[in-house]
């Protein structure tokens, strides 16, 4: 067992946890929490960590049948946590690698991200994605990593299942998805339509910009479509990761 917080294992998932840098490096990312174990592909994990209290509750068993754990102490592994009330137990994932062609399933139904910083923005994105079908997301490399702890519990499960790809050159990939006839819909305060006129029945990217200041010019003038959610009242327009749930579950209801 574990019990010291110097233990090089220790020192390392904690600077997976703070480090985006420590993660690309080792590609892996830390997953926590039951649920999150459970859902984790089993071909992804390379070690799983438990506490001394979670291992000798009974209902865990099952749980931990078939599974190499190493046990830490209580104390040891909420430094190792990157949460308030760690539940105890912590799993070391292989990062997955997409390329843009696993994001085209046949219609494409595409979310095109630049420069998203919230964390949990990014993670509900990824998880309303799941829920409207879509067939992945794309990032610009400004965008908050993906395999931040924050983003990974926002996502509930989902960055295991919905691909993603973070582009190097944003406006590069757009280009070469147009090239495939994919129709890019910018959401936008000056849209010239609503978001639920247009048919997104073909093969459809939405592009979301940055919460504070849009998208910028350069992306925006490559959308075929610029869209606007009508707004009431003094609200001048909605988070992203709402306004990225709307336009997905249009399309979702179109192709029903």
């Amino acid at each position: 067992m574990i019990t010291s917080n110097s233990n090089p294992q220790v020192k390392n998932i904690i600077q997976l946890v703070k480090k985006a840098k420590a993660r690309n490096e080792q590609r892996l990312f830390v997953v926590e929490g039951v649920k999150m174990f459970a859902e984790a592909p089993k071909e992804w994990i390379r070690q799983v960590y438990v506490s001394e209290s979670f291992e000798t509750k009974k209902e865990h068993k099952e749980l931990l049948a078939h599974v190499s754990c190493e046990v830490v102490s209580d104390s040891v592994f909420k430094t190792m946590s990157d949460t308030q009330t760690p539940q105890g137990i912590l799993a070391l994932l292989q990062q997955p690698s997409y390329g843009v062609e696993d994001l085209l399933n046949q219609p494409a139904h595409l979310l095109v991200l630049e420069d998203i910083q919230d964390p949990g923005n990014l993670g509900t994105m990824f998880r309303t994605g799941e829920g409207a079908g879509i067939s992945g997301i794309i990032m610009s490399r400004g965008t908050v990593d993906v395999f931040n702890p924050k983003v990974v519990r926002s996502t509930m499960g989902s960055i295991f299942r919905v691909p993603f790809f973070v582009a190097e050159d944003l406006k590069g990939i757009i280009e070469e998805l147009k090239r495939r006839d994919v129709k890019h819909y910018a959401a936008h305060l000056l849209g010239s339509c609503s978001y639920d006129e247009p048919d997104y029945t073909g093969a459809t990217a939405f592009l979301i910009g940055n919460e504070g200041n849009g998208l910028s010019d350069d992306i925006a003038s490559l959308a075929d479509c610029r869209i606007r959610i009508p707004m009431a009242g003094q609200v001048e327009s909605l988070n992203a990761a709402i306004a990225a749930t709307l336009l997905m579950y249009e399309a979702a209801r179109q192709r029903r």
